[in-house]
């Protein structure tokens, strides 16, 4: 058992990044009240809204990244089944 665990105003600033990274405007409007609640100040807030947009746009890059090779024909090791998301 982890005893270590987070703050309310540190998962709430992580789940602002997520929200981003989502793409889920709701959460990220949810997320942010939540963290100025817990006391997080405009620049913490901030700085996790940076953060996701990093993560979005590599995953954005990586994902076209991969669609451009799917597109140019079959790929070798390909899954047959997915991620399981159909």
């Amino acid at each position: 058992m982890n005893t270590l665990q987070l703050n309310e105003k540190t998962k709430a600033l992580i789940a602002i990044g997520a929200s981003i990274t989502a793409n889920c405007q709701p959460c990220l409007d949810y997320h942010v009240a939540h963290a100025r609640k817990t006391g997080a100040e405009d620049g913490e807030i901030l700085a996790a809204i940076e953060v996701g947009k990093q993560v979005r746009r590599g995953a954005s890059a990586k994902m076209d990244e991969k669609v451009g090779l799917l597109s140019s024909g079959p790929v070798e090791g390909r899954a047959e089944a997915g991620c399981g998301c159909h």
